[in-house]
């Protein structure tokens, strides 16, 4: 009787791992493939050098700061924005980041932190995205199942990163478009769960691509929408508007014709 059970017990198992495995119905590199296909196919993707994307962001009190973020290969990007005026900068070059903050008195460029590069870093990647070639940039990723997003079914894929940092993207189970990511970082020693909801994909010269994204703490009843005017690909972009400036020594500045 106790091999018997030991039997019904196996076997139990073993039809509850094809069941969810049915359930899944395609493994993670079929719905990879789809998820590249859906967004304009993987050789075209990567076939984008440049892209300069025009948008906005709210600023509280019904306000909003226009938005410019710039791409190239390999993985550099520079976010400007406008608020009242003033242009902060956040830029990365592939391998160091920097930043101008006047809103915060500080008008010379200068060096991000580690914590700071380690997001911005992430930015980078946002043309190809972390499912692209992750195995390549050292990355993990699993196939969890399928789990409403809102009503909308969708494939969970669990995502950790290379620098350990872990989160899970949903990608509709139809249009296999990425919906939703939610996750953890570390920033300053402390451990902050976050969502972010994509969403009005739009078709830019073949590629389809999401035109509206909110980022909040996971729970938050709202968060912080970016919207996307205009997506511009293959855009002339000089390296220089990456690199950081110099920064001037005072009695240099108080030289004429500086």
């Amino acid at each position: 009787m106790k091999r018997r059970s030991m039997l019904w017990a196996a076997a139990g198992v073993l039809g509850a791992l094809f069941g969810a495995l049915a359930a899944q119905g395609q493994s993670l590199e079929e719905i990879l493939a789809k998820n590249f296909e859906a967004r304009g196919g993987k050789e075209k993707i990567q076939a984008v050098q440049s892209v300069r994307f025009t948008g906005r962001m709210p600023i509280g009190e019904g306000a909003e700061a226009p938005l410019i973020l710039k791409w190239k290969r390999p993985n550099r990007i520079r976010m400007e924005f406008t608020v009242q005026g003033m242009v902060g900068i956040q830029a990365y070059d592939g391998s160091a980041g920097w930043m101008v903050m006047p809103f915060m008195g500080k008008t010379d460029p200068e060096a991000m932190s580690q914590e700071e590069v380690k997001s911005i870093e992430e930015m980078a990647d946002t043309v190809d995205g972390p499912l692209m070639d992750y195995q390549t940039k050292g990355h993990q990723l699993e196939l969890v199942g399928k789990e409403a997003v809102e009503g909308t079914e969708a494939y969970k894929l669990k995502l950790t990163k290379k620098g350990g940092d872990v989160s899970y993207v949903y990608l509709d189970a139809e249009a296999f478009l990425e919906i939703k990511e939610e996750g953890k970082h570390t920033r300053r020693g402390q451990e902050f769960e976050f969502e972010s909801s994509s969403g009005d994909y739009k078709e830019v010269e073949g590629l389809v691509i999401a035109h509206s994204i909110e980022t909040k703490a996971k729970g938050a009843p709202q968060g912080q929408i970016i919207t996307i005017d205009k997506v511009e690909l293959n855009v002339e972009i000089p390296d220089s508007e990456f690199a950081m400036p110099e920064v001037k020594k005072p009695e240099e500045a108080a030289k004429p014709g500086h």
